[in-house]
């Protein structure tokens, strides 16, 4: 798709929910959800609906951008998590990855912000 390379202007789209995958999916499940997507709403079937060709753009989009690995990458990096628009499943499967390698490197569970305030409260006991 030609124009589509810039991802940054697409960002407020969730590509996962686009192709209605999880945000752990592997390449397999994403290919099989996008040819299911674009056998269902491709344009030829609906004549010239353009909300329909709208939605098999989104989808083109979605796949173009989640099929590879780098631009797969840089989405996950840097696209826009508002948590409000997420049930709590959906937010925890989007992040359990990066949960599992912080956990996986000995990063602790308690923040820097949480051990500053333990050792705040322990000078002022003394």
């Amino acid at each position: 798709m030609a124009g589509s390379d810039n991802i940054s202007t697409h960002s407020h789209k969730d590509f996962y929910k686009v192709l209605e995958v999880d945000y752990d999916a592997n390449d397999e499940k994403i290919r099989f959800n996008y040819r299911r997507l674009a056998l269902k709403w491709h344009p030829d079937k609906y004549k010239g609906d353009s909300d329909v060709t709208t939605k098999f753009q989104e989808i083109n989009e979605a796949y173009e951008v989640l099929s590879d690995p780098a631009k797969r990458l840089d989405y996950d990096l840097t696209g826009t998590y508002e948590i409000d628009k997420y049930t709590l499943r959906e937010y925890l499967a989007r992040f359990k990855g990066m949960i599992l390698t912080c956990n996986g490197l000995g990063i602790g569970h308690t923040s820097t912000c949480t051990k500053q305030v333990m050792e705040t409260d322990g000078l002022s006991e003394k």
